[in-house]
């Protein structure tokens, strides 16, 4: 194993651009974000929970020198400083329930604009579906240009999961991937949460990730996303 000690360690992600994997369910988020202007100089990113909103938006700020707030932490006497570089605003839809942090978005989406900076916004949903109460807010969504990252096909998946196990510093046999590909649920969700159970279980009994723990892991009770279908 990777990792020998017997306690469990916080996963460190990666989130540099070559620690993104590039295949045909993102090629296009991939090219928007790398695009050096955008139509009104502002992107709408979408797509599940674990798809790579997060990662891209990092991969984009370290490119424009930009910053990156979850919506939920916008203040509104931080939009002033906020709008003095390029910002991603992660998570958008999760403020719907609060009037006073969409007028902030709100101020701060006209204020990054007019200061001539670019604006990333992201969510799970596609922006028509964020229903954000402030008309004029959910409006400039809408019309800004969107793209999505769309579910994983096998290579995506594989890939994900190669990565997941390197944040843990753990290292796999291929054949373990290999397996869980081609029987998991096809979620980014799920490949999470297959990987950390698979080190919970490996660390408790002290062994290796192999086939047989994956197989074991699938053929027990189902993860959380599983349960949901």
């Amino acid at each position: 194993m990777a990792r020998q000690l017997s306690f469990d360690l916080p996963a460190k992600t990666a989130l540099g651009r070559e620690d993104f994997f590039v295949s045909p369910a993102n090629a296009l988020a991939v090219a928007m974000i790398s695009a050096n202007s955008w139509p009104g100089n502002k992107l709408v990113l979408t797509g599940p929970a674990g798809a790579g909103k997060t990662h891209l938006a990092h991969v984009w700020a370290a490119e424009t020198s930009g910053r990156i707030i979850l919506a939920s932490d916008l203040r509104y006497d931080d939009v002033p400083d906020l709008a003095r570089s390029a910002i991603a605003v992660e998570d958008v839809p999760m403020i719907a329930d609060d009037p006073e942090q969409q007028k902030t978005l709100f101020h701060l989406h006209n204020l990054v604009l007019a200061e001539g900076h670019a604006l990333l916004m992201t969510g799970r949903l596609p922006p028509n579906l964020w229903q954000l109460p402030l008309p004029d807010l959910q409006s400039r969504i809408e019309g800004a240009h969107h793209v999505a990252l769309d579910p994983p096909d096998d290579a995506l998946l594989g890939a994900v999961l190669a990565k997941l196990f390197v944040d843990r510093q753990l290292n796999p046999g291929p054949e373990v991937i290999a397996y869980l590909v081609k029987h998991m649920d096809r979620r980014f969700e799920t490949a999470a949460e297959v990987v950390a159970r698979l080190d919970q279980i490996a660390l408790s009994e002290k062994r290796e990730i192999t086939r047989a723990l994956a197989v074991r892991i699938l053929n027990s009770e189902p993860t959380d996303s599983e349960a949901d279908n």
